[in-house]
């Protein structure tokens, strides 16, 4: 294990009258029951995870279900709740924000007073809201917000748009693939050059992202000229770097992603400075998370490599938290 005490950049917050809100909806957050949460439960987790800190975040399904005032109301509670609790505990918790995709002037207020007033450490945006991907062009304008402000953005997956299979848990496949398909949305609208000062983290090491990797550059070559794509097959000593090399702007966590089947895919394609720890507490049941965490302190990785994923690449984001 790292020397490093871990900062958990994918950690959960069910605030308790957030969660008596939903269980009043019925909703089963990605078909489970919502978990119990507190902070006495965060931090017992944490001293038993070797983690300082944790970046809480609510998850799905966020707070927008159509009415868009209601949608205003509890991401500013829901944030100013966060905010009193890394108030007390500066050194055990950050948080990330939540907004009201896909209501957009809401979203950039609410992002302004965040940072401005409550500080957050960053915004958390699902990865598709009301079925539209983070490359929509409608939500470009919070995109320049983010970017003009230097923002760290987590992005987590939300329930997919599409009908459920029965008998395979959301959290099985499509959580993986409504973040692999926002990412290459964000590739694709040119949103990745156009915003480079975002710094986006993509949930549970970028879904299918890694393992997809060459079939996201044929995607993108496809949208090139002839000339274009033929200097690419004649050149591709440099051209597949070249186009690649996208890929490496974004951050990834390894949040119940640490194993042996997916750590190869990941390092050939990250960033070795974009890779940060992630727990994914309380959504991942404590065995599950200790599991992974088994398999990730006996991956064989250089010891540098480690200490920056337990900790030093989530300094880089999060200066406060540093030492």
């Amino acid at each position: 294990m790292s020397r490093a005490r871990r900062i958990d950049t994918h950690q959960h917050v069910v605030p308790p009258r957030y969660a008596t809100w939903l269980h009043e909806k019925g909703i089963r957050p990605g078909g489970v029951d919502l978990p119990a949460w507190s902070e006495n439960s965060a931090l017992k987790f944490m001293d038993g995870n070797d983690i300082q800190t944790g970046i809480l975040s609510l998850t799905i399904p966020g707070v927008y279900f159509g009415d868009v005032p209601e949608a205003r109301r509890w991401a500013r509670e829901i944030n100013q709740y966060c905010a009193e609790l890394v108030q007390r505990r500066p050194d055990r918790f950050g948080f990330f924000a939540t907004l009201t995709l896909p209501d957009v002037d809401g979203a950039l207020a609410e992002a302004e007073y965040a940072l401005d007033v409550l500080h957050a450490d960053g915004i958390v945006l699902l990865a598709n809201n009301d079925g539209r991907y983070l490359g929509d062009p409608g939500f470009q304008p919070l995109l320049e917000f983010l970017h003009q402000r230097e923002t760290t953005v987590f992005i987590h997956p939300g329930e997919l748009p599409a009908p459920d299979v029965p008998g395979i848990p959301s959290f099985t496949a499509d959580f993986l693939l409504d973040t692999t398909r926002t990412a290459i949305s964000l590739i694709l609208s040119g949103s990745m050059k156009r915003y480079p000062g975002i710094k986006f983290i993509l949930a549970h090491a970028g879904g299918f992202v890694p393992y997809i990797a060459y079939r996201i550059l044929l995607t993108m070559l496809n949208e090139k000229n002839k000339l274009q794509q033929a200097w690419a097959l004649i050149d591709q000593k440099h051209q597949v770097p070249k186009h690649l090399a996208v890929l490496k702007q974004f951050y990834y966590d390894i949040a119940l992603s640490s194993t042996p089947a997916a750590l190869p895919s990941l390092l050939e394609v990250a960033d070795p400075d974009h890779i940060t720890y992630g727990s994914d507490f309380p959504f991942a049941p404590a065995p599950a998370i200790g599991f992974l965490t088994k398999q990730y302190e006996n991956y064989p990785l250089d010891a540098k490599l480690r200490e920056a994923i337990d900790r030093g690449n989530a300094e880089a984001l999060f200066p406060r938290l540093k030492g």
